[in-house]
């Protein structure tokens, strides 16, 4: 009991820390007072700085961060980079910045309607939270993009990427992709995301990264409930993390 009442007053004190903790990193729904020195390196500052050139400054240093460590590990491996659901593109130019795509004989390919979500690819549940309205708003305010010029403009300044309009998963055939080391999943809703992680499973080569973007985020739970049922069919598990993202390795 005297241990207990310990380790209850010592997470207290810990927490009155936390809150009071000058330095603490409160952006994106995570609030912490861990170490992100990472904000500091010059290589991420500079990365991040190419994101909010493409898309504005959102602001979410730590999930990029989680990005660019993802892709940086996937690049190691061999196969394609891809990511549905791109938007402005912000993740995918700081990515190819950080890794300087010019230099690598590796090809980025990245669906999007570039026009909202596609209501026939959006489950019941969803509409019912409302997610074609919120769509309709985004674009109306410029929270989503609404068309494609501006993207492939943001784009050209890097070789081997590939811009593919159109909805998922009707437009994932478009192009040959023989092997995927980096998988990034963003399309704000289950069912296109569950089809494009069943299309591109097999392609995976061993050790890719499949990179969630709103699998725990607050509001996106019929994602991760999907996402959950397509990790136990394919005997894995998603990794939860504090920034809202999922994480899977392909076995």
């Amino acid at each position: 009991m005297h241990l207990r009442s310990n380790f209850k007053s010592f997470c207290r004190r810990k927490l009155r820390i936390g809150r009071a903790h000058p330095n603490a990193y409160d952006q994106d729904g995570l609030r912490t007072v861990h170490n992100h020195e990472f904000m500091n390196d010059p290589a991420f500052v500079a990365a991040y700085d190419r994101g909010v050139q493409a898309a504005g400054d959102y602001p979410l240093h730590w999930r990029c961060h989680v990005g660019l460590w993802v892709a940086a590990t996937a690049a190691r491996l061999k196969g394609s980079f891809v990511e549905c659901g791109v938007n402005y593109g912000f993740l995918s130019s700081a990515i190819m910045k950080y890794l300087d795509w010019n230099s690598r004989q590796i090809t980025f390919y990245l669906f999007d309607t570039f026009a909202g979500l596609d209501g026939r690819f959006v489950s019941d549940e969803e509409q019912r939270a409302g997610s074609m309205a919120r769509s309709r708003q985004w674009l109306q305010s410029g929270k989503y993009v609404s068309g494609v010029d501006s993207v492939r403009q943001n784009f050209s300044e890097w070789k081997n990427v590939e811009i593919i309009q159109g909805t998922v998963p009707e437009s994932l055939a478009r192009v040959e992709i023989e092997s995927v080391a980096y998988l990034h999943l963003d399309m704000n809703c289950a069912p296109p995301e569950i089809a494009a992680a069943e299309y591109f499973w097999p392609r995976m080569t061993p050790g890719a990264m499949m990179l969630l973007d709103d699998y725990a985020y607050s509001g996106y739970r019929p994602q991760k409930v999907a996402m959950d049922q397509l990790a136990r069919r394919k005997g894995v598990q998603v990794l939860s993390l504090p920034t809202g993202q999922g994480l899977v390795v392909h076995p």
